[in-house]
C-alpha cells in the first residue's frame, strides 16, 4: 500500500509540474484578464505600428483583428519583428494555421546578424510545427534559428526522447483551431507551454550563443506556401 501510495504521489507531481503555468499568468489567455495581471499588447489588433518585415518574401497584414503571414512560392524565411527588444519576461499568444502545408515559429530574444536592418534574424524560436507527414509534432519546442539548431528536443537526443515529445504534441495540439502558447525567459532559462502544458524547460549554458534580451518576431518559412494567424500577442517584463 506504502508503495501504491507513493507511485501515485509521485505521479500526481510529474502532472503538477506539466501543467502549471507561470505565476502571475492568467489560466486563460484573454485581453482583460492579461490586462489586470499586468500584461502588454504587442499587438494594437489594427495596423502593424511597432513591427517590420524582415527577409524573404512572404507578406503580413491584419486580418479580423489578428496578424496574418502569407505567401506562395516564398524564397527565405521571411519574419515581422518587433521594433522593441525584451530580457526576462512572460509572453504568450495564440495562433493557427490556416494553410497546413506552411511551417512557422516565433522568434524570442532574437537578432539580426550583423546588427543590419537587412541582416539574417537569427537566435531562440519557439516552433509552430506543421506536421510534416505527420511523423513530427514538436510545435512549442525550442529552435536555434541559423545556428544550432535543435535545441529542444536536443538534436542530439536520443529518438525515445524524440518519439515522447511527439506524442505529446500530437495530443495537445489543435490542428483546427487556436493554439495558446506561453514562453518564460528569466536568465538563461528558457520554457515554454502549448494549451496549458509545460512542453520545453531549457537552461542554456553556453557562454557564445546564451540571448539575454533581443526582439519578438513571427516567421513565415520559405517554401512553397504558408498562411498563418496570430492574436492575443501580450508580454509582462519580469
Amino acid at each position: 500500500m506504502k508503495a501504491i501510495s507513493a507511485l501515485l504521489a509521485l505521479t500526481l507531481t510529474a502532472f503538477a509540474e506539466t501543467t502549471t503555468l507561470p505565476a502571475g499568468l492568467p489560466a486563460e489567455s484573454k485581453p482583460e484578464a492579461l490586462k489586470e495581471a499586468g500584461f502588454t499588447s504587442l499587438f494594437n489588433g489594427e495596423n502593424l505600428d511597432g513591427w517590420r518585415k524582415t527577409g524573404g518574401n512572404a507578406e503580413y497584414e491584419v486580418k479580423n483583428g489578428a496578424v496574418r503571414g502569407f505567401g506562395e512560392n516564398i524564397k527565405g524565411n521571411t519574419f515581422l519583428r518587433t521594433e522593441d527588444e525584451f530580457g526576462d519576461f512572460i509572453f504568450t499568444f495564440q495562433f493557427k494555421f490556416l494553410d497546413k502545408s506552411g511551417n512557422s515559429g516565433c522568434m524570442f530574444r532574437a537578432f539580426q546578424k550583423g546588427g543590419k536592418p537587412d541582416g539574417r534574424v537569427a537566435g531562440y524560436q519557439c516552433e509552430h510545427d506543421n506536421w510534416k507527414e505527420k511523423q513530427r509534432s514538436w510545435t512549442a519546442g525550442i529552435f536555434d534559428e541559423a545556428r544550432r539548431g535543435w535545441l529542444y528536443p536536443h538534436k542530439d537526443a536520443d529518438q525515445a526522447k524524440k518519439d515522447q515529445f511527439t506524442g505529446q504534441g500530437s495530443r495537445l495540439f489543435n490542428w483546427d483551431g487556436w493554439n495558446t502558447i506561453v514562453i518564460k525567459c528569466e536568465g538563461n532559462h528558457l520554457q515554454t507551454w502549448l494549451n496549458g502544458e509545460l512542453r520545453a524547460d531549457f537552461t542554456d549554458t553556453s557562454d557564445e550563443h546564451t540571448d539575454l534580451k533581443g526582439f519578438i518576431a513571427l516567421q513565415v518559412h520559405g517554401g512553397k506556401s504558408g498562411d498563418i494567424l496570430w492574436r492575443n500577442l501580450y508580454l509582462k517584463e519580469l
